[in-house]
C-alpha cells in the first residue's frame, strides 16, 4: 500500500520532497553561471580578423572601440630617401597592429635633399607616401591624427636657405593635400638632441638600449651626449670647424689629394668634388686622426667620475655595458660592407670587424667599388671608407670598448610577436600621441 501511494505522488509533491537536494545542486550552478557572465570575453573574440586588406570587425573593431585608439604619422626625411611610419596606439599608448603589422612603413628614393633647387618637387615627392599613410587611418580619426616631418642628415648638409625653402614647401603641401592634422612647427630639421631623444624613447618603449650616430658632416661634431645607459649622438658645430677643418675635409674628400678615400667624383651637400688619390696609396691612420679630433678623444674635459669622450658622462658603467645594442647607421654600413646579413633583424659583431672592413674599403678604387660593394648606393660609395673608420674609432676610442667585445647591431626590435623598426619616428609618434590625449 505504501509503494502504491508513492507512485501516485504528484510532481509538486516530488519537488517538495527533494527540495533540499535541488537547492544544494542549483545554488552552485547559478553562482558559476553568474561568474561566467561577468568574466571578459576571450582575447580571440576581441581581436580584429584580417583577411588580405579587408578588415572583418569583432568587438574591438567596432566604431566605438576604434575611437578609443589614436594614430600618428611620421615622415623621416633622410639623406638617402623619404620614409613614412604610421603607428596606432591604444589608450595606454601600447602599439596596436595596423592590418598585419605593428606599423605601416613605406619608403622611396631619393630624399628631399636631392631636390635642393626645386622645393616644390621635393614636397610633391611625398605624395605617394602620404596617400598610403592616410589610407590606413580611419576617416573619422584623420582630422585629429598628427602628421610630422623630421628632416635629418640630408637637409642639414644643404647650404644657404635651400633647407628652409624645402621645409616651407612641405608645410604648404600638407596644408593643401593632407586630411591629417598638421602644424607648421611639426615640419622641421631635427637637431642631434631631438633625434637622439626620440630614438631613446623608441628603444625604451621596445625595452632596448642603443648607440646612435650620423655620418660625419663637412662641419664638425657639436655634441656627443650620453643618457641612460648608452646613447650617443654626434652632430656638426661651427665652433669646432676651424680647429680640424683640414683633416675632416680630407676625410670627406674635399681636397685634391686625400690619402685614404676612393678616387673619383664626390657629391656632398649640394656640391660635386673631383678627387684623386695620393701617390703613396691609402692612409687609414690619417683618417683615424681626423676622427680623433672630431670626437675630442684626447681632450681632457671630464667633470664627472667617468667619461667617454669630449667630457661626456659614460652612463655610470656597470654590467649593463657588457650587453650593448647599436642601432641605425652601424647596422646599415655593416650590411653594405658585407660582414652581416641585411635580412636579419639583429646581428652579433665585434668592433674589430669595422676596422677590418675599413681597411678593405680604404684600399679600393672608386672604379672597382661598385662590384666590390654591390649593396652600397652609388652616391654613398665614396664615403664607405670614412664611415667605417669613424664607426670603429667611436666604439673603441670614444666609448672605450674592447675591439673584441661582442655587441649587437639592431635593425628591428621584437615587440610581442612582431618586429618593429628601431628608429626615432616611433619615439616621435609616442610623443605626438601622448600630447593629443
Amino acid at each position: 500500500m505504501l509503494k502504491r501511494s508513492r507512485q501516485q505522488d504528484s510532481f509538486s509533491d516530488k519537488l517538495h520532497r527533494y527540495r533540499g537536494i535541488i537547492l544544494v545542486v542549483s545554488v552552485p550552478l547559478l553562482l558559476i553561471s553568474f561568474v561566467l557572465f561577468l568574466m571578459p570575453r576571450s582575447p580571440s573574440d576581441d581581436l580584429i580578423s584580417v583577411e588580405s586588406d579587408n578588415v572583418r570587425l569583432g568587438r574591438r573593431g567596432s566604431p566605438e572601440h576604434r575611437r578609443s585608439r589614436s594614430y600618428a604619422v611620421i615622415f623621416d626625411a633622410g639623406s638617402s630617401g623619404s620614409r613614412v611610419h604610421v603607428y596606432c596606439f591604444d589608450e595606454s599608448l601600447n602599439l596596436v597592429p595596423i592590418r598585419k603589422d605593428l606599423e605601416l612603413f613605406v619608403q622611396k628614393k631619393p630624399g628631399l635633399s636631392a631636390y635642393a633647387n626645386d622645393p616644390q618637387k621635393a614636397a610633391d615627392s611625398l605624395l605617394s607616401l602620404l596617400e598610403q599613410a592616410e589610407d590606413v587611418v580611419p576617416k573619422e580619426l584623420r582630422h585629429k591624427t598628427p602628421v610630422r616631418v623630421g628632416a635629418t642628415a640630408g637637409l642639414r648638409a644643404l647650404e644657404g636657405d635651400a633647407s628652409d625653402r624645402i621645409l616651407q614647401a612641405v608645410r604648404d603641401f600638407l596644408e593643401d593635400k593632407s586630411s591629417l592634422k598638421s602644424k607648421p612647427e611639426w615640419v622641421s630639421v631635427l637637431d642631434g638632441t631631438q633625434e637622439g631623444a626620440f630614438q631613446w624613447v623608441c628603444h625604451f618603449e621596445l625595452h632596448s638600449i642603443y648607440i646612435k650616430i650620423h655620418r660625419l658632416h663637412h662641419k664638425l661634431p657639436r655634441e656627443v651626449s650620453v643618457e641612460g645607459n648608452r646613447l650617443g649622438e654626434v652632430q656638426p658645430d661651427s665652433r669646432r670647424e676651424a680647429a680640424v677643418k683640414k683633416d675632416v675635409a680630407i676625410c670627406l674628400g674635399f681636397q685634391m689629394m686625400p690619402p685614404f678615400l676612393l678616387k673619383g667624383s664626390y657629391k656632398y651637400g649640394g656640391h660635386e668634388y673631383e678627387v684623386s688619390s695620393s701617390a703613396s696609396g691609402s692612409n687609414i691612420d690619417k683618417c683615424t686622426g681626423a676622427a680623433f679630433k672630431a670626437l675630442k678623444v684626447n681632450e681632457s674635459a671630464c667633470t664627472h667620475m667617468k667619461c667617454t669622450f669630449g667630457g661626456v658622462w659614460n652612463g655610470g658603467g656597470g654590467d649593463g655595458q657588457k650587453s650593448l645594442f647599436v642601432a641605425s647607421f652601424f647596422f646599415d654600413r655593416a650590411a653594405e660592407a658585407g660582414f652581416i646579413d641585411p635580412n636579419q633583424p639583429v646581428a652579433k659583431v665585434r668592433p674589430v670587424e669595422f676596422q677590418e672592413a675599413a681597411k678593405r674599403a680604404c684600399e679600393t678604387k672608386l672604379a672597382d667599388a661598385k662590384s666590390t660593394y654591390p649593396h652600397v648606393e652609388k652616391d654613398n660609395l665614396p664615403y664607405l671608407c670614412m664611415d667605417l673608420v669613424y664607426q670603429f674609432t667611436l666604439l673603441v676610442d670614444g666609448f672605450a670598448l674592447d675591439p673584441w667585445q661582442e655587441i649587437t647591431l639592431v635593425k628591428k626590435v621584437k615587440y610581442g610577436n612582431s618586429l618593429v623598426e628601431a628608429a626615432w619616428p616611433l619615439g616621435s609618434a609616442i610623443e605626438a600621441a601622448s600630447s593629443s590625449t
